[in-house]
């Protein structure tokens, strides 16, 4: 059997390392730096949106508002006028002594119920009497000054007459005529100076009986006495400013509160309006009051000024004393079942950020995100009132966790709540009083 030799293998040739042109290289791998640089600013550019959409989510988030809300109610409303005062007997007399002298009497004591003309006090009489003595006696030696006068005067106009008749007949001169007309004048004259005197007589009696009555220090009305100052055997002296012996109220069962209202509520303020006050003996009652008279005169006391108002008081069951402090609260309006809100929401405002947030929410846009605004501290600012009538207000009502405008008209406030109307606002609607940004 025939065997075919195999075929020597050709030998292998060693491969050739081909080395690379440089030059060829670097032309060729131009290109692809290119597109890595493109790479590269694309995903930089990716990176910064997402960290500036980062920082907008989180913008949006620490923006986020807390509200303070209060209810609108209904109901009234009342509107007063704080003032501080005393109370006061409606007539009160202080009685003095016109007269000096020593105390010889005291017919009245503190609390005492008096009479007209009822005796309080008395003074020793001696010295009075004696006086009135005097001037009695007085009084009767010119009233004999009178007659005697009175007789020369007749007796002068008898020779006078009787005169005339001789000098015509030729008996007497003339001169004695003459001379019996001069003592007729005397006499007349003599006669109306003793008249005179008999007058001066006579006052000065009445002059001493007046002093010796004016010793019974009397009541000059119907009333209680509040304070004594006087004492059995304490001596008077009457001189420029007589002092006061007793203060006398004439009737405790109507009695005035002076209140001193300041300036600025004096506009509030007039004759006939109700006015209720408490004091501190009774502090769980309230007194009811009406003002009667508002004093033009200011009073002025470290720079302020205030107005005296009179408010008249019944007090049939006698429990006001003179002198108690009285706190007064004038009733000058008034409104019956009206919409209230707090005032704290006529105040808000909501913040411009917030506003602003309002308006563009979502719609940032990748020119937003790439360059975001500078955050701006935040401010407050009022609705601009210019647009406004000058009886408009705004109201900020949170509805469905929003903040809503209303325009209402304004009424008038007690201070703590203010009577509203207007709008679409309703009774149990949420008004914002405050808002609070979180952190």
């Amino acid at each position: 059997m025939l065997q075919k030799t195999p075929e020597p293998e050709a030998p292998v040739q060693p491969e050739t390392v081909v080395q690379p042109d440089l030059a060829a290289i670097l032309k060729a791998s131009n290109p692809n730096r290119r597109v890595w640089r493109y790479v590269g600013i694309a995903v930089m550019a990716l990176v910064v949106v997402a960290g500036a959409w980062a920082w907008n989510s989180s913008r949006v988030t620490a923006s986020a508002v807390t509200y303070t809300t209060a209810p609108v109610t209904r109901g009234d409303l009342t509107v007063s006028v704080a003032a501080t005062g005393t109370l006061q007997p409606t007539n009160q007399v202080d009685i003095s002594s016109e007269l000096s002298g020593t105390i010889a009497t005291v017919d009245a004591d503190f609390n005492d119920t008096v009479k007209q003309n009822q005796s309080l006090a008395t003074l020793k009489t001696d010295n009075l009497t004696a006086a009135v003595k005097l001037a009695q006696a007085t009084l009767e030696a010119r009233q004999a000054d009178g007659q005697t006068a009175n007789a020369t005067v007749e007796q002068t106009a008898a020779v006078y007459t009787r005169s005339q008749k001789l000098t015509i007949s030729g008996v007497d001169s003339q001169t004695t005529n003459d001379a019996a007309k001069a003592d007729s004048d005397r006499a007349v004259a003599g006669l109306a100076s003793a008249k005179a005197n008999l007058d001066i007589a006579q006052a000065n009696l009445d002059i001493a009986q007046s002093n010796l009555d004016k010793a019974q220090i009397l009541s000059p009305i119907n009333g209680v006495v509040l304070n004594r100052t006087v004492e059995v055997g304490q001596t008077v002296a009457s001189s420029l400013q007589a002092p006061i012996l007793f203060t006398l109220a004439e009737d405790l069962a109507k009695m005035e509160v002076q209140v001193a209202i300041d300036e600025a509520d004096m506009g509030k303020v007039t004759v006939g309006e109700q006015a209720g006050f408490t004091v501190e003996a009774f502090p769980g009652r309230s007194f009811p009051a009406t003002i009667s008279q508002v004093r033009l005169s200011p009073v002025t006391v470290e720079g302020v000024v205030t107005y005296t108002a009179i408010l008249t008081v019944d007090n049939t069951d006698l429990s006001l004393r003179p002198g108690m402090t009285a706190t007064a609260n004038i009733t000058v309006d008034q409104v019956k079942d009206s919409l209230l809100v707090p005032n704290a929401a006529l105040r808000y405002a909501p913040p411009v950020a917030i506003q602003r947030a309002n308006n563009s929410n979502g719609g940032v846009g990748l020119l937003g995100l790439l360059m975001p605004s500078r955050p701006r501290p935040d401010r407050t600012t009022t609705t601009p009132t210019r647009s406004l009538p000058t009886d408009k207000h705004v109201l900020w009502v949170l509805r469905d966790g929003k903040p809503t405008r209303e325009f209402v008209t304004v009424g008038v406030t007690d201070g703590t709540h203010t009577a509203v109307s207007g709008g679409t606002l309703a009774e149990g609607d949420q008004v914002i009083t405050a808002a609070k940004t979180a952190s």
